[in-house]
């Protein structure tokens, strides 16, 4: 007899097939007929999920714009093992279309944005003119958890449906950048009952080789397309056009970033977002094939020109290159530009990795640190904690012993002031031997003094009251809170309420940096004490 096909249902159909399908079983197990068990098995209904995603995204920017959760989702099941309710064909699945989705990233170049934070690592990439934000999770081995905590039945038939919309974005990026799909990757990944998908360090291994292979094209390249502004949406305004030929020129620095540039990577570096980064980035990178499968050079290589490492020491360096730690790479591509590698050598203190992801149009606190980033002249005017501490200690030495060129500088202006009153006192006594006599010289002083008051005079500068500004303002504020319809008071108010409680915020961490920027001076400052106190005694 030939093969009987599986029939493949729509949702609305399945549902219905599949209920007359588990009542058959059912009947089928309590009578303990085995051959129709075995022939209900073979018949199996397929259900299909194509027609709900064509029907709930029309258009491709429609499923680009929906993305965020879908990526985020398919990442986190990428790292799962088979579990009860997370069959082993989905999970991967899902780590061959994550794969598939990188890859596009890094031939359209797309990434914008980096964050490391306790849950993995934030990428932010724009296509299309969409912005999209998703989670990759680190790499650590797996918890199981109680079913009475997460429900992985539930997060298993999400992860069906954005299985097939992951699918079909993919799909669409490789044949707008003129590649092949499916590409080839690993073999691990293309079969998952091999014995090599149940080591999770050799399958990390295997994807970060996949990611350090450019993919098979089809046509002309496709990446570098001309970014035009739409002076329409922007209006006539000249300082938004402005704004935005700017960002376009930032984003065309970026996209070639670490072009010409060979980086190599440490075994204790994490290997998958680096290798990510570099390579969207137009850079080249490698690491210890004896380690880890798909090196391209090796670390004797002379044209290599920055060693990633996080570690205190390295025994063997090499003069032709820098050794940096991960955090400047992560800071490259959020500040668009090639940072100074002197605040990220081997066994620097880092500068804290601010988030990219804030909206600086809220009233927030701004750290001191993103500050000096935007501004660097700042550091010029708020010199370092440093240099305040050796002023002081100069300023202490200095007290009680004025130098002998201060007494001469305090003569010299009491001799000019006494030569001041000494000729004051003389037009004085000239002015009394000269008074006017008589009604001519009355009339010929008034004529003078009118001619005084019509002369031009040099303006004084006028100091505002800042205490007068703000009653001014209040006052405006009142009157304006006054013209709000009734309907709309109660968002107002709730409005105001919540810029007050995010001030009180910002207050209360400026007040708490500023708090431990003391504490610090004071504890460097009985530490010098006690050294200088050790040194005299010795």
């Amino acid at each position: 007899m030939a093969h009987k096909r599986k029939k493949k249902y729509k949702s609305g159909e399945g549902n219905r097939e599949y209920k007359i399908f588990a009542k058959k079983m059912g009947k089928a197990k309590a009578l303990r007929d085995f051959e129709a068990m075995k022939r209900y098995l073979d018949n199996h209904p397929h259900i299909t999920l194509d027609h709900i995603v064509k029907e709930r995204y029309p258009s491709f920017i429609d499923a680009l714009r929906d993305l965020d959760d879908c990526l985020s989702l398919v990442f986190l099941f990428s790292t799962f093992p088979s579990l009860k309710h997370v069959p082993r064909h989905q999970s991967a699945l899902c780590r061959r279309l994550s794969m598939e989705f990188l890859h596009a990233i890094i031939a359209s170049r797309a990434l914008r944005k980096v964050f490391i934070s306790i849950k993995g690592y934030y990428y932010q990439a724009e296509i299309k003119g969409q912005t999209i934000t998703w989670i990759v999770p680190h790499h650590f081995s797996f918890v199981p958890q109680s079913t009475l905590e997460v429900d992985f039945r539930i997060m298993s038939t999400f992860v069906e449906f954005y299985c097939i919309m992951l699918g079909f974005v993919n799909y669409r990026l490789y044949h707008l950048l003129n590649l092949h799909y499916p590409p080839t990757f690993a073999p691990s990944t293309d079969d998952p009952t091999e014995k090599m998908l149940v080591d999770e360090e050799v399958f990390v291994a295997e994807r970060v080789a996949a990611l350090n292979i450019p993919l098979l094209q089809t046509g002309p390249d496709a990446t570098e397309e001309d970014i035009e502004i739409d002076e329409f949406a922007m209006g006539e305004d000249p300082a938004k056009l402005e704004e935005a030929r700017k960002e376009i020129e930032k984003v065309k620095k970026l996209k070639t970033l670490f072009k010409g540039l060979k980086f190599f990577l440490n075994r204790e570096v994490p290997r998958e977002p680096l290798v990510f980064i570099i390579r969207c980035l137009g850079g080249e990178v490698s690491w210890d094939k004896l380690l880890f499968v798909g090196a391209t050079f090796p670390e004797t290589d002379e044209s290599i020109t920055h060693h990633i490492i996080d570690r205190p020491k390295v025994d063997k360096q090499y003069i032709s290159r820098y050794y940096v730690q991960p955090q400047w790479i992560f800071d490259c591509v959020n500040a668009r530009e090639l940072l100074p590698t002197e605040k990220y050598l081997i066994g620097a203190v880092l500068p804290p990795h601010l988030s990219p992801f804030i909206d600086k149009t809220k009233q927030r606190y701004v750290p001191l640190e993103e500050k000096l980033l935007e501004d660097p002249s700042l550091a010029q005017v708020n010199p370092g904690d440093d240099e305040e501490e050796e002023e002081e200690d100069e300023e202490e030495e200095v007290v009680g012993n004025v130098t002998e060129e201060s007494k001469d500088k305090h003569k010299q202006k009491d001799k000019k002031k006494k030569e001041h009153q000494d000729t004051d006192e003389e037009q004085h006594e000239d002015e009394k031997d000269t008074e006017p006599e008589g009604k001519e010289n009355m009339r010929e002083k008034k004529k003078m003094n009118m001619k005084k008051k019509m002369s031009v005079s040099v303006g004084e500068v006028t100091k505002e009251d800042p205490n007068e500004k703000k009653k001014q303002q209040t006052q405006e504020n009142k009157l304006r809170e006054k013209m709000i319809k009734k309907k709309h008071r109660g968002l107002y108010k709730s409005m105001m309420k919540g810029r007050r409680e995010r001030g009180k915020e910002v207050w209360l961490l400026e007040k708490k940096r500023k708090r431990i920027q003391e504490e610090e001076k004071t504890n460097k400052k009985l530490q010098k004490k006690q050294r200088r106190i050790e040194v005299e005694a010795d």
